[in-house]
């Protein structure tokens, strides 16, 4: 099966309009409130990370940061908004590795062209996925997952906040390594998903950990492993992939500010300026941590362009050997 290759052409594109030159506008930047959309419905650590950096920046900016949940299509519906919107630095995405990698793998067509829709700003942070089942779920680590996954019938079934997200990604990817079948169930967010999951009608989902932690403190979610290197400090006992065996499974989420492409380089200097003052103000910066961020402020717009390509490059292999595609 084929998949677009984005990689090239998007990192060429994203760092050119960091850097060319082009006529700066006249008047003072910005002079009235700005938007940020989300790609996802309210709930998810997308909308949760995307309020705490919404309050730095109108801070640092001195103009409102208003908030417009647009959810949908793995967040391309959002995305397209952005990107079809006017160059001035005024509309802004919460993006992310679902919205901005995984759909650009998946999707043979997005309403809008990845490699020249947006202007990148600067990265947030990230955070490495978590994998949680539903209590009745008889697992307590992956090696018991598998287990009961080989002999469910029906198989069990796995939630992603949409098709061509970080989440629908990374659980073709477990069921891959695990050599199990799992049915995939798309939601419209991580919030709807996690309230299914909590529900008992979902059994297996990966997310980030923040919309995950108050439920896994009640004991209404069960958390399995973290996809990652490292252990959570959140969750101090839960092991990586890694240490339950399957170092294969990896699948971080991570989150970043970009503007609609063709917008002036000032005023992505002045956006990165003061994304870059409000993820190192050490209150916000403790919010984002505690949620499960490690926060990673980019060196410059150019250094998260060049950030984009390399996930891209990473997930590729992943995507196409899970077989994941949205025509």
């Amino acid at each position: 099966m084929m998949f677009p290759r984005p990689t090239r052409r998007a990192v060429l594109a994203l760092a050119a309009a960091a850097i060319l030159p082009m006529p700066a506008l006249a008047q003072a930047f910005p002079d009235r409130p700005l938007r940020l959309v989300i790609p996802w419905p309210p709930g998810g650590t997308n909308d949760i990370v995307g309020r705490f950096v919404a309050d730095g920046m109108a801070h640092r900016l001195g103009q409102p940061v208003v908030i417009e949940n647009r959810g949908g299509a793995g967040g391309a519906l959002g995305a397209e908004v952005v990107a079809k919107s006017t160059p001035d630095g005024y509309t802004l995405l919460l993006g992310g590795s679902g919205s901005l990698t995984i759909n650009q793998l998946v999707r043979r067509r997005l309403p809008y062209d990845p490699a020249t829709a947006f202007a990148p700003v600067g990265m947030i942070g990230s955070g490495a996925n978590v994998i949680i089942v539903h209590p009745s779920v008889r697992a307590t680590n992956l090696r018991e997952l598998q287990a009961v996954a080989k002999a469910a019938n029906p198989p069990l079934n796995y939630a992603s906040p949409g098709v061509g997200s970080t989440g629908h990604a990374a659980g073709a990817l477990i069921t891959q390594v695990l050599g199990v079948e799992m049915e995939h169930v798309p939601y419209r967010g991580t919030g709807p998903a996690m309230n299914d999951v909590v529900a008992g009608r979902i059994q297996v989902f990966t997310n980030a950990l923040a919309p995950m932690q108050p439920q896994i403190q009640a004991g209404t979610v069960r958390a399995l492993a973290i996809a990652g290197t490292r252990r959570n400090a959140a969750l101090p006992d839960v092991p990586t992939t890694g240490e339950a065996g399957f170092p294969d499974i990896q699948a971080a989420t991570w989150y970043a500010i970009l503007a609609t492409g063709g917008t002036p380089p000032d005023r992505i200097q002045r956006l990165f300026e003061a994304l870059s003052a409000t993820i190192t103000d050490p209150e916000t910066r403790k919010r984002l941590e505690d949620g499960g961020l490690d926060v990673e402020p980019s060196e410059s717009p150019a250094a998260f362009a060049r950030f984009v390509a390399e996930d891209a490059a990473r997930w590729e292999p992943v995507v196409r050997r899970a077989g994941v595609s949205v025509e």
